[in-house]
């Protein structure tokens, strides 16, 4: 694993841990010219290394080039600034796809829970943020090609309990930015095609999280993958053990042959 310094000069807050890119170097057996951010779950509080690291070696292990952006986490409200730390991220990835060897138009963002909410942001809110467009990687551009959400938060919360977690986790407890930080609502012609999983029982998220960003992608015409599994707790990660939801892997792997 190589860490990569995401800012030189970091806009927005600086408490806690500097957010930074972790690049883990494909399979050389199996090497492929794509490339998976992933920005792990924790509710913007914690970064949960099974959603992170365990991905990026599963996604190694099958030839592809992995990072995993270790954003800005805090128990304070933090908007925008993950989401300028996973549009950088990008940027990154972007900038040295020569160095890397990776094709710039095969950049795909993963996420699981609020990585997911994260994953699916980059993807379809691309208003202004302060402090960006400071050196030559920020000019690159910040969207994604495709777009991996794992039980993520990817609708306007319906449910209190989502809905208090976004607002005041995220966005410092007032709802004027709740439009911006709800995907489902975001989904334009251009947004990227997208794979999602969820279980119908997941007592964290609603599955209707999903079937919601699902739908606003059919109404734009945007291809899209959907599986949902009957049964399965939340924050499952790659479900190792699980005969049913375990299956998800390499459903995912057949999804990014088929769109890089």
């Amino acid at each position: 694993m190589t860490k990569i310094r995401m800012w030189d000069n970091i806009p927005g807050p600086t408490e806690g841990a500097e957010p930074s890119l972790e690049y883990y170097a494909p399979d050389p057996s199996s090497v492929k010219d794509a490339a998976v951010v992933i920005f792990p779950g924790g509710a913007y509080t914690h970064l949960a290394e099974h959603e992170g690291k365990g991905y990026a070696d599963f996604l190694a292990a099958a030839g592809y080039h992995a990072f995993v952006c270790k954003y800005r986490v805090n128990r304070k409200p933090l908007f925008p600034w993950p989401l300028a730390d996973a549009r950088r991220s990008v940027r990154i990835v972007r900038h040295g796809a020569a160095e890397f060897g990776i094709d710039p138009r095969k950049i795909a963002v993963m996420g699981s829970s609020a990585g997911g909410h994260l994953a699916a942001m980059v993807s379809t809110w691309f208003g202004a943020i302060e402090g960006e467009n400071s050196d030559e990687i920020d000019r690159e551009d910040c969207r994604p090609d495709a777009t991996i959400s794992c039980y993520g938060v990817v609708a306007k919360p319906f449910e209190e309990g989502a809905q208090l977690w976004l607002t005041n986790c995220l966005l410092g407890g007032t709802e004027e930015n709740l439009p911006a930080a709800s995907p489902d609502l975001n989904v334009t012609d251009n947004t990227p095609p997208a794979f999602l999983w969820h279980t119908s029982d997941d007592p964290v998220v609603n599955v209707i999280h999903t079937y919601r960003y699902a739908a606003a992608l059919r109404e734009h015409g945007i291809p899209h993958e959907v599986h949902v599994f009957p049964r399965g707790r939340h924050g499952l990660g790659l479900a190792a053990g699980d005969p049913s939801v375990g299956q998800w892997g390499g459903l995912l792997l057949g999804w990014l042959k088929a769109t890089f």
